[in-house]
């Protein structure tokens, strides 16, 4: 097993809350894992101490019910992307994509840095590695408890779907 340096990251846990966007369209049709995007302006919003990478958390569309995620931050290496990016896989199975909808995500905690991969299927065996991991941590109690934070008992409302976005704490 691989130990790595996880850096100080202070802000963490993190919340935020977006309208989902449309990514590059790799999540689904590529790698068969979907992700929720945030758009430019969440990212953008980021404290300097979250840096790229994997990271896991929990997540609510709308007012629905809240599943486990992991989430990436970053410009993709083995895309090679020129724009930074946070795209979140829910972990639940969803009837149809909610493109549109508002993304509230608690991160909880870090998986590892963002990294190349050689090819398409090493890429997609790291994703399966960070879900594992992601539902193991968040099993912890110290990460259960976010699950119950009063960010989520916030009622999503037709004025949460303009242009005004909540990050931080």
């Amino acid at each position: 097993m691989i130990t790595l340096q996880r850096t100080d990251m202070r802000s963490l846990p993190y919340f935020c809350r977006g309208q989902v966007v449309r990514g590059f369209g790799r999540g689904s049709k590529e790698l068969g894992i979907p992700t929720a995007n945030f758009p430019e302006s969440v990212v953008d919003s980021l404290p300097a101490d979250i840096n790229t990478g994997i990271y896991y958390g929990w997540a609510r569309v709308d007012n629905g019910d809240i599943h486990k995620m992991v989430m990436s931050i970053g410009w993709n290496p083995y895309y090679k992307n020129t724009k930074k990016s946070m795209e979140t896989h829910v972990i639940h199975t969803f009837k149809e994509d909610f493109y549109g909808q508002i993304l509230s995500v608690a991160m909880a905690g870090y998986i590892r840095p963002e990294r190349g991969f050689k090819s398409l299927d090493e890429l997609i065996a790291a994703i399966h590695s960070d879900i594992e991991e992601a539902k193991r941590n968040l099993d912890l109690p110290e990460h259960l408890k976010l699950k119950e934070d009063n960010f989520f008992k916030t009622s999503v409302s037709t004025t949460t779907r303009s242009d005004k976005i909540m990050n931080g704490h």
